[in-house]
């Protein structure tokens, strides 16, 4: 479908048009004028859709680099169907969804079926899939025969990879097609904890998770990536030393990435005084300095993605006793919300859309998108200050673990438009 943007200001810092107010006139999928005040004549408009919004602002489409959807194996959680429009809700073109699945994503026919299932979906949906079998973390799993039916990322996501000979070859193997290793910095040896080791924890009586489980393997991983010269993206980062070892990694000319979680940049522990489950996540809430350091290192680039890392739970496994609460928020629907409300008034608006939207299509590979005459048209429209209320209503997503219904969030997606399709949020 053909449509016709009025007075929007687009946020691109590789588009000429940068922080300019036009009209964008989108044509069978492209964009096919950027102008002020654009007519487009009436043979033409009768075909055209037209869309307008107050303070409205326009980016690259937003792309998520942790996804949980649940299909095959735990649909009561998440579907693709659900998780899609939980992802067009908040304002995301694509997202990279984890292999956590039953059955696992380790071979090329489920990177393929899946593929196939979201063929025509107006949000891409790019499956990662496990780097070892079964997600067991003991044997690799075929890499190449799966980049070649289209998985971009290998990832045992949560389930870190212990083994340091694994790893070793999976990164030197990668090299040979270019793949991308994801890996969670986390050492099980050293913790089987529910929060931040610290002040909190202790109050509570419960077991910590201390920073320096995710540190000793944050320094193996950047180890074995000097030492094959390959690359790496470090999942889920935490904490302050990570963010001094990851700066420090980039200066040596590693070639080293990493993302943060949305609610890592502003959330603490001490959100967990009344044993509040669904404020439990992995990488566990940890302390206002850490969250300074975070703050800072999204600035300077030393990390580049942020993620919401959308974890559906049935309530069953979160309402119940807190040692024994599962992980996880979902994320996809509120995040931009989050993110106006919290990191806004620290980090510039072209800066966020760059977190949100071209870094990690950078890291992956994927085409770059940009706004100008003649690109693909992949596009989040957007305003950064409309306020609004999470309401459990209004949830696309099958579960409803968030400790945000009823908050009021600040920054609102309208609409998306991709794979020449156009939806409001």
């Amino acid at each position: 479908m053909n449509l016709l943007i009025k007075s929007a200001k687009i946020i691109d810092l590789n588009s000429k048009f940068h922080s300019k107010i036009v009209d964008i006139y989108i044509k069978d999928g492209k964009i096919d004028k950027i102008g002020k005040s654009l007519n487009i004549s009436k043979s033409v408009n009768n075909k055209t859709q037209v869309f307008s919004a107050k303070n409205l602002h326009i980016s690259p489409g937003w792309f998520d680099m942790h996804a949980n959807f649940g299909e095959p194996g735990y649909e009561h959680k998440e579907t693709i169907n659900s998780g899609s429009l939980s992802a067009l809700s908040g304002g995301f073109t694509g997202v990279l969804i984890m292999p956590n699945t039953n059955p696992k994503l380790d071979n090329k026919g489920l990177i393929s079926y899946i593929k196939k299932i979201t063929k025509n979906n107006i949000v891409d949906i790019i499956p990662a899939g496990n780097l070892t079998k079964n997600g067991l973390g003991k044997n690799m799993v075929d890499m190449y025969d799966m980049h070649k039916e289209g998985c971009l990322a290998f990832t045992d996501d949560k389930d870190s990879i212990n083994s340091n000979k694994l790893l070793k070859i999976a990164m030197l193997y990668s090299k040979d097609f270019d793949g991308l290793i994801m890996n969670f910095p986390y050492d099980k040896s050293l913790s089987d904890g529910v929060i931040n080791e610290g002040i909190t924890s202790t109050k509570l009586g419960l077991r910590g998770i201390p920073s320096i489980s995710e540190e000793i393997m944050l320094d193996r991983d950047l180890a074995l990536c000097e030492y094959t010269k390959s690359k790496l993206h470090s999942s889920y980062i935490s904490t302050i030393n990570s963010i001094k070892k990851i700066r420090n990694a980039k200066r040596k000319g590693l070639n080293i990435t990493a993302d943060v979680c949305v609610y890592n940049t502003f959330l603490t522990d001490n959100y967990l005084n009344d044993f509040d489950s669904r404020f439990k996540t992995l990488p566990p809430l940890r302390t206002k300095n850490d969250i300074r350091a975070i703050i800072k290192a999204l600035k300077d680039g030393t990390i580049d993605v942020i993620t919401m890392d959308h974890t559906p739970q049935e309530q069953e496994s979160k309402k119940i006793e807190f040692d024994n609460a599962a992980f996880g928020i979902i994320g996809l629907e509120s995040g931009f919300g989050l993110i106006g409300k919290y990191l806004l008034p620290h980090i510039e608006l072209s800066q966020i859309i760059n977190l949100l939207s071209t870094n990690a299509r950078k890291i992956l590979k994927l085409p770059e998108i940009k706004i100008d005459k003649g690109e693909k048209a992949n596009i989040t429209m957007f305003d950064p200050t409309l306020e609004w209320e999470l309401k459990y209503d209004n949830l696309k997503s099958l579960s409803y673990n968030t400790p945000f219904l009823g908050h009021k969030l600040k920054g609102k997606p309208l609409a998306i438009y991709n794979n020449k399709q156009f939806k409001k949020c």
